[in-house]
């Protein structure tokens, strides 16, 4: 197994960084999401999906006017795009970077106060299975990661993260130290599953990981975790929960993710 930097994944770090140097507007992108309101629409819009205005309002507890005000905002703000499908428009996250940083702010951020067993059953939900953007995250998205490098689907590192030895891997962000490829076999595999590598989305990296912010181990991201993540939903073996980004597996997804990755699904 490999632990080094391909060249590619060093041009794009150097990118990053070079975003980061440049003199960009922080505070105004900031107190757009300073608003407790308009912070719970964006939560609600981290799984990657496009949700109506009366939905997000839902999630926000407040009222049509006003909710069309905060969405009017984040779209002027770049955070989010407005798509129009017949007489309705739909939200959603500009990218994935949006949910990234919003889950590095939730690391830094102190915890809102559980005041009721369904907030609590919330919390656990999220640690259990969610989706991170588009892909799969929490333990389920780890077991998940496991079972593809342990049936040699995936190769280049083991799946742990190790803050001690990490140069600029961090929670809760797309790792960068590590290079994973997919091997003869597992090109098999998945498209025996459904999932063809060969026709994945060009516009992104086929295959990233992220640092899981819950398990602190890596979950796969990119093109293939999303390909993955919609397969499982297509197949009926995940559906979306009441809250935002919790995703539930179902009896016939416990059982064909065993059979079929090897996946140990705990409770």
């Amino acid at each position: 197994m490999s632990d080094e930097i391909t060249p590619s994944a060093g041009r794009r770090a150097d990118r990053a960084a070079d975003r980061l140097n440049r003199q960009t507007d922080i505070a105004r992108t900031a107190a757009l999401i300073a608003d407790p309101s308009r912070a719970r629409i964006l939560k609600a819009l981290c799984d990657g999906r496009a949700l109506p205005a009366g939905a997000l309002a839902t999630e926000a507890g407040v009222g049509a006017p006003t909710v069309s005000a905060h969405l009017a905002r984040l779209v002027e703000g770049g955070l989010i795009t407005a798509v129009r499908e017949g007489r309705h428009r739909f939200y959603r996250l500009r990218g994935p970077e949006i949910s990234t940083a919003l889950e590095a702010l939730a690391l830094i951020a102190p915890p809102l106060p559980v005041t009721s067993l369904r907030e609590s059953g919330v919390t656990n939900a999220l640690y259990r299975s969610r989706t991170c953007y588009d892909h799969l995250a929490g333990r389920l998205g780890v077991a998940l990661m496991r079972a593809l490098l342990d049936g040699n689907v995936l190769t280049g590192h083991d799946g742990t993260h190790r803050p001690e030895r990490a140069v600029r891997d961090r929670p809760s962000a797309y790792g960068q130290d590590m290079v994973y490829r997919l091997t003869d076999t597992g090109r098999g595999d998945l498209a025996a599953f459904g999932v063809d590598p060969d026709r994945l989305p060009g516009r992104r990296p086929a295959i990233r990981y992220c640092v899981d912010w819950s398990e602190r181990q890596h979950h796969l991201a990119g093109a293939l975790g999303a390909a993955i993540t919609a397969r499982l939903f297509d197949l009926g073996w995940l559906r979306y929960g009441v809250s935002p980004r919790v995703v539930h597996l179902t009896e016939a997804g416990a059982e064909g993710l065993r059979r079929t990755f090897g996946v140990a699904v705990d409770g």
